[in-house]
């Protein structure tokens, strides 16, 4: 069985949904990959926050942005993104990408946590749009990560069916440590 790559899947989903001008957040800016996709995606006159605990996952980031207008990089956890997204911004985000795990080149002993990410999703799901879309890429191989995706994998089913759409897409069906990918949309009024 062929792996599917993930990070396309959710650039080719977020891609069809973002428009010029929208807002977006990227939750987890790592070496800036997303946050360049949005960024791309929303155009000049458009608004990306980009979250990141690493300094040195906002300095890639930076280098990767070159000359793009628009964005803003937090040195925060995502965690905190309803406190750094401006109110008059909340209910309007209409895509979020998490891309969970470590720093790739990085430290690999700096890894997400469960209850920060738990934490961000659920700001997550209040500051997006009706219609907005909220990717989540969760890697279990890796020490920590298989108990981060379990729970991510609950938070989505706690969701209110009436309100949100859930759908998971693994890399490798059969290998029960392949990353997957969440697909949440927002159908509904406030979370």
């Amino acid at each position: 069985m062929q792996r599917i790559s993930l990070i396309k899947l959710a650039h080719e989903i977020i891609g069809d949904a973002l428009r010029p001008s929208d807002i977006a957040v990227d939750a987890t800016v790592g070496n800036g990959h997303d946050t360049a996709f949005l960024a791309d995606c929303v155009g000049p006159s458009g608004r990306v926050y980009g979250f990141d605990s690493q300094q040195q996952a906002l300095a890639a980031a930076l280098a990767k942005l070159g000359m793009r207008t628009g964005v803003t990089l937090i040195h925060a956890s995502h965690a905190d993104m309803s406190a750094n997204i401006p109110v008059q911004f909340h209910g309007k985000v209409r895509a979020c990408m998490f891309n969970l795990g470590y720093l790739p080149g990085g430290d690999k002993r700096l890894v997400t946590h469960v209850d920060s990410t738990l934490a961000a999703l659920t700001c997550a799901g209040r500051v997006l749009a009706t219609g907005g879309i909220l990717t989540v890429i969760a890697y279990p191989g890796h020490p920590g990560g298989e108990q981060e995706t379990t729970q991510v994998k609950h938070w989505c089913g706690q969701l209110d069916a009436g309100q949100f759409n859930v759908k998971t897409v693994y890399s490798d069906k059969g290998n029960a440590a392949a990353p997957r990918l969440f697909v949440i949309c927002k159908t509904g009024g406030a979370a």
